[in-house]
């Protein structure tokens, strides 16, 4: 990665994860793409800690910490991990799969750890399965709002890059 160029990553991960402070339809927000487009463009530990130190600090001004937080945290390392898989891609198709790949991963922990952890749904096969169907219009939101935002700032990111590399280009000839 240039020099100039993780600066943009870290800054637009960053940016775009705190978007869960503004108003928002249920399950849509930035943070799964976010978390996707850090492990694709953020190099080392920091594409892990960026997410998570997002949530650790907006956390307490959505609702707080719950039982159900350390897999919503394990999903987002899992999404930094799918963008992993990802980071040498610029392919519009291959980032949109590892995007619903998380889509879906979150879907699963998340609700999970509903039924795990909460008071709604029995203890059973019958009531896990229940609440995940009772969730899949919410997934709906997510997939399309991870499919929105992934577009959004992978996009910008590499509209970024090349305004950049060209900046450079010119200050040099």
């Amino acid at each position: 990665m240039q020099k100039n160029i993780r600066p943009i990553a870290v800054a637009l991960t960053l940016l775009s994860a705190l978007g869960r402070l503004l108003p928002h339809a249920p399950n849509v927000t930035p943070l799964g793409a976010s978390s996707l487009f850090a492990g694709a463009r953020v190099n080392g530990w920091m594409a892990y800690l960026l997410p998570i130190l997002v949530m650790a600090i907006t956390d307490p001004m959505v609702g707080g910490y719950t039982r159900s937080t350390p897999l919503i945290y394990l999903s987002f390392l899992i999404s930094v991990w799918l963008g992993r898989r990802v980071s040498s891609s610029h392919s519009a198709l291959r980032i949109g799969g590892a995007c619903l790949l998380s889509s879906l991963q979150f879907f699963v922990l998340s609700n999970f750890a509903t039924w795990m952890f909460g008071t709604m749904y029995a203890k059973s096969l019958a009531g896990l399965a229940t609440c995940f169907v009772a969730a899949v219009p919410f997934f709906a939101y997510t997939v399309l709002g991870d499919l929105f935002f992934t577009a959004a700032i992978f996009g910008l990111y590499e509209l970024l890059t090349r305004t950049v590399a060209q900046s450079e280009r010119t200050a040099h000839a």
